[in-house]
């Protein structure tokens, strides 16, 4: 499948590059006095071969595309990770990019449960006593109820004697008595009323304990039942639960107060809000999720509720988080654990950045370590971007050694020279040595002209001129100003170098890079690179002692 797209992405950038060739083939009409000649021929899928002459990409063959001058085009040399396209071929794969921003991470989670009644205003009525039922109020199956509305008239001898002991004595044993008649069942109103019922009267009600719909109606007129027989169940239905499971990777979005809007094909166009009031502690073994609850309203409409018991129903759970980074999730290219963004490094640069991410929302991911605000990712054109960069991986040794094999011995020896200097000024500033860094920069250690002789075929001419400027570079006054000055030259050093990192002949280096340099030198962009040589273990020439850990290195 990778094959398949990296074949895609090749034949789409391949067009891009063809279209281009095909428009400027044939140079616009210059203005008066002025020709308008190419500045130089590049290849559109392998842009660090470069020619002052038409011809054929040394890789691919395709042919090489004129870039004017008044065209902006990042003409840096790209490492493996590195793509550039020209400003044309942008347009025409369409890329674009966001900024990294601190947010809150937003999600709709969409659940599905049952609606139940609040099991803790559900009752059951049991007999206390004895007895006959001779009359029935509550006699049909979701009867409404009120709190302290009669559901039954019960006869019982043993109940009825009891009610004539306690109208009979006095003192103690009156208050006894009452005790007993409490046990069977009667309130403290029923009690209190005994010295007004009428002896004929042999029957006691049997009260409603709170407001309700009769859910379970086991008696009828007539019927004798034993203590401890079960009469009515009552559950109140004014407020419902809405309960729905929530596996394990949902738990971290999840909180207390949440709200949740809830949909149920019993109600079509009705939603119900609520929010969430209670999530189960336990999670079930087999499944690995837990139970949430939301609380919903459920007012009598027309004589009866609107929610009814038990229904299916769908809800969606409004998740935030607290303020986090984040990227738009068209920005992620994730294969297996590994998940990658395309940070843009200029004008028709993009590099390739590893990134940690946390939680997935609606429309953002949240950015855990690879980032920092302000940063210019891709969010379209990046697989086409990515499978370049797979193509750059794949012919870059090559390039390398081919690019090696154009030296002759002394602009090797040229090159060498340079990577020792670079990488004495970058030990120099992290150890706060002013005098070492002076000293490794002196006109004399430099031999940029020599140098420039050497990186000609590959280095871009900004790159050298900005090498060129550095012959006047030397003699800092104090570390503030070495390391703006050295800022500029690593840069321009380590652009120019890269493409002889892990080619055979030169050193062993390493490009490492700093991701807030712009709190050391003022003005600065926030990243900046220096390079390295293998024998030397990290050390931040920006910061210096003060924080000599804050870099990490870029891998080829």
């Amino acid at each position: 499948m990778k094959t398949f797209i990296t074949i895609l992405i090749t034949a789409v950038l391949a067009a891009a590059g063809m279209w281009l060739f095909t428009n400027r083939s044939t140079p616009a009409p210059a203005s008066a006095g002025t020709e308008h000649k190419p500045h130089h021929y590049q290849c559109a899928m392998h842009p660090w071969i470069r020619s002052d002459k038409p011809g054929r990409c040394t890789i691919c063959g395709m042919e090489l595309t004129p870039i004017f001058t008044n065209e902006p085009n990042n003409e840096s040399a790209a490492s493996a990770n590195m793509v550039t396209l020209t400003q044309t071929q942008v347009r025409v794969v369409g890329v674009q990019t966001v900024e990294a921003k601190t947010q809150a991470l937003v999600r709709s989670l969409q659940v599905a449960g049952m609606i139940d009644d609040d099991e803790r205003r559900h009752r059951i009525i049991s007999a206390y006593v004895d007895g006959r039922v001779d009359k029935l109020f509550a006699n049909h199956h979701g009867a409404e109820v009120v709190e302290g509305a009669p559901l039954a008239d019960l006869y019982s001898p043993e109940l009825l004697q009891a009610q004539r002991e306690y109208r009979n004595l006095t003192g103690e044993l009156r208050a006894n008595t009452a005790l007993r008649l409490r046990q069977m069942g009667m309130t403290q109103d029923q009690i209190d009323s005994l010295s007004d019922k009428p002896d004929e009267a042999l029957e006691t009600e049997i009260l409603a304990p709170l407001s309700g719909t009769v859910v379970e109606h086991n008696i009828y007129e007539g019927q004798y039942v034993k203590a401890g027989e079960k009469l009515f169940a009552i559950a109140d239905f004014s407020v419902m639960w809405f309960q729905f499971i929530a596996y394990e990777q949902d738990l971290p979005w999840i909180r207390i107060g949440q709200p949740v809007t809830v949909t149920t094909p019993s109600k079509p166009g009705r939603n119900f809000a609520g929010k969430i009031t209670f999530i189960d502690p336990n999670v079930d073994d087999a499944t690995r999720s837990a139970k949430v609850r939301v609380e919903l309203a459920n007012p009598l409409v027309d004589g009866h509720r609107e929610l009814l018991h038990r229904l299916y129903a769908d809800g969606v759970v409004q998740l935030d988080s607290p303020v986090v980074l984040t990227v738009p999730r068209s920005a992620i290219i994730q294969t297996g654990q590994a998940a990658v963004v395309y940070l843009e490094q200029g004008a028709g640069s993009y590099v390739q950045a590893p990134v940690t991410i946390g939680r997935r929302g609606d429309a953002l991911v949240e950015i855990l370590s690879g980032l920092q605000a302000g940063d210019k990712v891709v969010t379209n054109g990046n697989l086409l971007i990515d499978g370049q960069a797979e193509l750059n991986r794949s012919f870059a040794p090559s390039v390398r050694e081919a690019i090696s094999e154009s030296l002759i011995d002394s602009q090797k020896s040229s090159v060498r020279d340079f990577i020792q200097v670079a990488d004495a000024m970058a030990a120099a500033l992290a150890a706060d040595d002013l005098d070492a860094f002076n000293k490794a920069s002196e006109p004399a250690m430099m031999k940029t002209s020599a140098l420039t002789q050497a990186v000609e075929k590959f280095a871009t001419k900004e790159n050298i001129a900005t090498l060129n400027e550095l012959r006047h570079f030397h003699g800092s006054e104090n570390l503030e100003t070495a390391r703006v000055a050295f800022l500029k030259f690593s840069l321009a050093a380590t652009a120019v170098l890269e493409p002889l990192r892990s080619t055979k002949g030169f050193p062993e280096m390493a490009i490492w890079e700093c991701p807030m340099v712009d709190q050391a030198v003022p003005g600065a962009a926030k990243k900046g690179r220096w390079i390295q040589t293998k024998g030397r273990s990290g050390a931040n020439p920006f910061f210096g002692k003060a924080m000599p850990d804050c870099g990490k290195e870029i891998n080829p």
